[in-house]
């Protein structure tokens, strides 16, 4: 009975004897020096990285937005084996698609093959197309790899090999690769117009990148420069393609993606004048040829035709060149009560974990961390409570005595 009464108090003591903090005095330079200098971390912390960095008073919002492109200039396509002359082109030829969005492809480099009408002809040389007799072109076959429907004929496609034939678009295309020099080389000249509009819908912000201040004239006259002007919404293409590493004519041979990345960063408890696009440029897709198979950007479309006699024939069109993706980011903030006061209570909970750090040292570190052990927590006794009545009786006497 005597253990278990003596169980039960010593639980109840844990569960319920009441802890009060208790102020020690520690005539100690070094845990001084080590409590304020936890607390100046702290407060550091707050005020540089929390408030300048990290700017946590703030309320913040991600940027909406809407982009329109448009590309200006001309072109003279050199004469090559797949154009007999020079030719003449403006924006309805080599801008795609026409109506101007974030992304848009500039031709730069093409094959052609002119007057393609479905009939019958033999098709490209390569392993699974040489034969010597029909039994070897199988009826029917498509091949995906191919550019048919296979006849079941094996007939001449030069005058030393022979292929199988095959219903298609003829003549058919000759992929040799690009021309080893661009065909529109003065696409580098071109003008690319880019019109954004964002908006912070939190903050109801709204702001474009052709400032109010800027007018018909100035559109007319400016280029952007990220040095002299940059804040010109009109841009030469061969300067984009300079910011962002690489050089346009030899870019232009095979094609590539290139990014234009419009940063809408601003800070809303400054002027609202301050907030501007912040332009910069860069090359998306890999081109180092050592290890990319199919470097470069190209694609397919064809030019459909239709005789006075009802024939339709087509022209194909392997084009190379550079797409441009218009990139807008950006975060606004601006300050509000909320974040303010959750993050200065973090800080404050940081700081009441400064005596834990000091109590740690001096337990840890000094010589006298015995002492420091021992009067760091006092047990409060009922034998305590009888001595100090005590002494309070035997003052008390001492006091009646000396009065008499």
């Amino acid at each position: 009975m005597g253990a278990a009464k003596s169980s039960c108090q010593g639980f109840l003591h844990y569960a319920f004897d009441y802890e009060t903090p208790k102020t020690l005095v520690v005539p100690s330079i070094a845990a001084g020096v080590v409590f304020r200098f936890t607390q100046l971390l702290i407060l550091l912390y707050l005020v540089g990285y929390v408030c300048i960095v990290q700017k946590a008073y703030q309320d913040t919002d991600s940027v909406v937005s809407t982009v329109t492109t448009k590309v200006k200039g001309y072109a003279v396509i050199k004469g090559s084996a797949n154009t007999s002359s020079p030719q003449f082109r403006d924006v309805a030829d080599y801008v795609i698609p026409p109506q101007g969005d974030k992304s848009f492809f500039v031709v730069t480099n093409m094959i052609v093959t002119t007057n393609q009408k479905v009939s019958h002809c033999p098709e490209i040389p390569k392993p699974s197309t040489l034969c010597n007799q029909d039994s070897q072109c199988t009826t029917g076959l498509e091949d995906l790899r191919g550019n048919g429907v296979r006849t079941g004929r094996c007939v001449n496609y030069s005058d030393t090999v022979q292929t199988c034939q095959v219903l298609s678009w003829c003549p058919l295309e000759e992929d040799t690769g690009p021309n080893k020099e661009a065909l529109i080389d003065a696409a580098e000249n071109f003008t690319l117009l880019i019109k954004n509009s964002v908006t912070y819908p939190k903050f109801n912000f709204h702001r474009r990148n052709i400032m109010p201040h800027i007018n018909s004239s100035y559109l007319k006259t400016c280029v952007f420069n990220s040095s002299t002007d940059p804040h010109c919404p009109i841009f030469r293409l061969k300067q984009i393609v300079s910011d962002a590493g690489e050089e346009f004519q030899v870019m232009a041979v095979e094609g590539g993606v290139l990014g234009i990345l419009i940063d809408w960063t601003c800070d809303l408890d400054l002027w609202a004048s301050q907030c501007l696009p912040k332009y910069s440029f860069r090359r998306l897709d890999d081109n180092n040829k050592s290890h990319v198979l199919a470097p470069g950007y190209n694609f397919r479309f064809a030019k459909y035709y239709k005789s006075p006699e009802g024939t339709e024939s087509r022209t194909l069109i392997k084009a190379y060149g550079i797409r441009f993706e218009v990139i807008v980011f950006g975060t606004a903030g601006k300050f509000s009560m909320l974040p303010t006061l959750v993050n200065l209570g973090s800080t404050l909970t940081f700081l009441s974990l400064v005596p834990t750090v000091s109590d740690w040292f001096l337990l840890t570190f000094t010589k006298k961390r015995g002492v420091y052990s021992k009067h760091k927590t006092t047990h409060l006794r009922d034998e305590d409570e009888e001595d100090e009545d005590e002494n309070k009786q035997s003052m008390s006497m001492g006091t009646s005595y000396g009065t008499q």
